[in-house]
């Protein structure tokens, strides 16, 4: 029987300090972009009056929502009893934080004035769902926080599993509010949807597990330590039912809109009429995100081969970019309608709201901020397992097989 070790990050020390390198380089251009942008104004992006939250949302929201599907491998091992994931706990719940920062650093440097967040912080209206993700984000650093200490701490052993139980409920909220955040906005009719809310919930899970393998791989193979081809399947697996359910919601939110009159012109703008956004919906969404990943995770030979893994894996984040996109930046090109029953609805401000669908053409800038956010959290990854145990020494079938794993 063997034991499962833990250590830092054993890669070589130039190969490291390059990487780290690279990640500052781009965080250091992220911030002279929101230098610019703060500096010039917002005009110098692509967003208008219309399209408010920009390409920069679209990566901080996909991070905040990855960083709660991150937890989840942890969550398996803690809240539901499979010892063969708590090998991969640290890992999990170490990215999960870094996933969270990298996202919210976008989301707080996109503000037109990041000063105005220490007013948010300070002054609540708790009728705003805005009010009570501040307390779901700060409170998910804490609870990982304690998790991971309880983890790596064999005496606060007791406490290992109410705590993990508590992250794991914690984590659900979080994307609950992250999802409701477009649910609750009536005005908008791409967004004026209960089901948002729980989509955003099973997107979480695939989004965050295909970043999780990624990650493990990659620090895997970088340090030469070795993973179970049983584990993988394991994972890949799991991957393939939550981009399954991603495809159920996505069909189940698309057909409700088309049941009900009021919805027919936006389903028509997204499925077929939308140009960039019908393309991405059905290029990126449904078949880069879905089905040509399920594809390749039941292959019977792509399904079991590591590079098939990395590529079912990684179409699931690019398609899960082109999802986010979708959403946000699509319920925010349709335009809104002013006076339901009325065909022409002008603005006199000169803003470009006529009733008719705005494009938005993402700026450099805002790009750069969005690639700086997953550097930030690629960085502060690598920064976490070089320096502290979060990595077993090895991920064998026979150390993951259930009777031999520990906490």
């Amino acid at each position: 029987m063997k034991k499962i070790h833990f250590s830092e990050w054993g890669i070589e020390s130039p190969r490291y300090w390059g990487m780290l390198a690279v990640l500052g380089a781009i965080i250091a251009i992220a911030g002279g972009a929101v230098y610019y942008m703060e500096h010039n104004g917002h005009w110098v992006t692509g967003m208008t009056n219309q399209v408010v939250w920009g390409m920069p949302h679209v990566f901080a929201i996909f991070l905040i929502v990855a960083a709660s599907g991150a937890l989840n491998v942890a969550s398996i091992g803690t809240a539901f009893g499979k010892k063969a994931y708590q090998p991969l706990g640290r890992l999990s719940a170490l990215l999960a934080i870094a996933l969270l920062a990298g996202g919210l650093a976008v989301l707080v440097l996109d503000l037109g004035q990041p000063g105005r967040l220490l007013v948010a912080m300070t002054h609540y209206n708790f009728k705003s769902i805005f009010a009570w993700n501040i307390y779901l984000y700060t409170g998910f650093f804490a609870i990982v926080a304690f998790y991971i200490w309880f983890m790596m701490d064999h005496r606060m052993k007791a406490w290992y599993k109410p705590v993990g139980i508590f992250a794991f409920v914690w984590r659900l909220l979080l994307t609950t509010g992250t999802g409701s955040i477009f649910g609750f906005l009536v005005a908008r009719q791409g967004y004026d949807a209960a089901i948002l809310a729980p989509m955003f919930v099973i997107m979480s899970f695939a989004y965050g597990l295909a970043v999780y393998l990624l990650v493990l791989m990659f620090v895997f193979k970088a340090d030469g330590r070795e993973i179970g081809a049983g584990l993988l399947k394991r994972l890949k697996n799991l991957l393939g039912v939550f981009v399954a359910a991603v495809l159920y919601f996505t069909l189940v939110y698309h057909l409700a809109n088309l049941y009900g009159t009021e919805n027919h012109a936006y389903e028509a703008f997204i499925l077929r009429d939308g140009g960039i956004y019908t393309l991405l919906f059905w290029g990126g969404w449904v078949l880069a995100g879905c089905l040509i990943p399920l594809g390749i995770i039941y292959h019977p030979a792509l399904g079991n081969s590591r590079s098939g893994i990395v590529a079912a894996a990684t179409l699931v984040i690019l398609g899960g970019f082109a999802t986010v996109y979708v959403i946000v930046i699509g319920g925010q090109a349709f335009p809104m309608a002013m006076f339901p029953g009325k065909t022409i609805v002008a603005s006199g401000f000169f803003d470009g709201v006529n009733g008719q669908p705005m494009l938005y053409a993402p700026s450099l800038p805002e790009i750069l901020l969005g690639l700086g956010g997953v550097a930030l959290v690629l960085l502060l990854t690598f920064i976490g397992i070089r320096m502290l145990r979060f990595l077993p020494t090895t991920l064998s079938d026979e150390v993951a097989d259930p009777q031999h794993a520990k906490p």
